[in-house]
């Protein structure tokens, strides 16, 4: 009980320290919005509808938001300012609990499938590699076997580096020369990961190709080759998206979700920006579980995303 305490604790201050700005900007803005008010009223309705939307939720979250707290505040007729916080916690995490049911995952507990397959996509520069690396690492220390496929050969700088993290994980990386077939990479692996009894594997792929059509083709062949070897893989197609970059991660998600079968996110660099709320937007408008959030470079900082702990964070004081 002692340690498990002590791993919360520890998890905790990385969540802490990571929304740090995030939650600065936000707490300052909803004190001008609600700055010489006591009660909730249609001017601080309008003022936290644009402290919202300036804090990267999104306008169509940001409504919908809004739309909850006039319903608690036509029914509970008078609610202080000062309990604001309180009613946005409450109905954002109501908001994202309807949307996405799932409760957070544990990297120690059971895999659904063994090898549990995940194919990770996302644009180049918003920490894809990276991640995969930090994903190894947890599910390596929780007791899992490993095997990374370095299937962007398109760029050879995310071959090297997946390479450097499978060196600096102790995790097996499948890798052919540059330029080589992405699908061809993702069979080698699979077919590897299988034969030596892996209980995860995690392809990297290109995260920009010449269009749009010829990202989407890839990502087909890679997940039509995958059903050779594992006839239900991929199971989990990971779409990695930088929250530092606010509204932009919205673009690149619906890009991605268009390409592919995307279920499940990881949104990354969300320590050193004020823009993450993002993530509440992201969450509720793709109806697709965020799973991972990164809060710093260490390799513990890829967090599983629970969305009580991740609200009430952003809105403690």
């Amino acid at each position: 009980m002692g340690i498990f305490n002590f791993f919360s604790k520890e998890k905790k201050e990385t969540l802490d320290q990571g929304l740090s700005k995030t939650r600065e900007s936000v707490f300052s803005k909803i004190t001008r919005a609600v700055a010489g008010k006591s009660k909730v009223d249609d001017e601080v309705l309008d003022n936290l509808e644009e402290v919202l939307i300036t804090s990267d939720v999104g306008v169509e979250t940001t409504l919908r938001i809004i739309e909850r707290i006039e319903k608690r505040v036509a029914r509970d007729k008078y609610i202080t300012t000062t309990e604001l916080n309180k009613l946005l916690k409450e109905e954002i995490a109501g908001l994202l609990s309807e949307n996405n049911a799932d409760a957070p995952v544990d990297f120690s507990d059971p895999l659904p499938r063994s090898p549990y397959v995940i194919m990770v996509v996302g644009v180049n520069g918003v920490g894809k590699t990276t991640t995969i690396g930090k994903l190894a690492y947890q599910f390596k220390k929780a007791g899992k076997k490993v095997y990374l496929g370095a299937a962007d050969t398109f760029r050879a700088a995310a071959v090297d580096q997946l390479v450097i993290w499978g060196e600096r994980t102790g995790v097996p990386v499948v890798k052919q020369k540059m330029g080589a077939d992405p699908a061809s990479v993702a069979f080698d692996t699979l077919s590897s990961a299988k034969a030596n009894g892996a209980d995860v594997v995690i392809i990297d792929t290109a995260g920009r190709l010449h269009n749009k059509i010829n990202l989407m083709n890839e990502l087909t062949k890679i997940k039509n080759v995958m059903l050779k070897v594992i006839p239900d893989a991929p199971h989990e197609v990971l779409l990695v998206l930088d929250g530092s970059t606010g509204q932009n991660a919205f673009e690149q998600a619906k890009q991605f979700t268009k390409a592919t079968d995307v279920n499940a996110l990881a949104i990354t660099k969300l320590d050193g920006t004020a823009k993450g709320g993002v993530v509440i937007g992201i969450s509720d408008q793709f109806k697709i579980p965020v799973k991972y959030i990164g809060l710093g470079e260490g390799m513990e900082h890829l967090q599983v995303f629970d969305k009580n702990e991740f609200v009430n964070t952003l809105f403690e004081s």
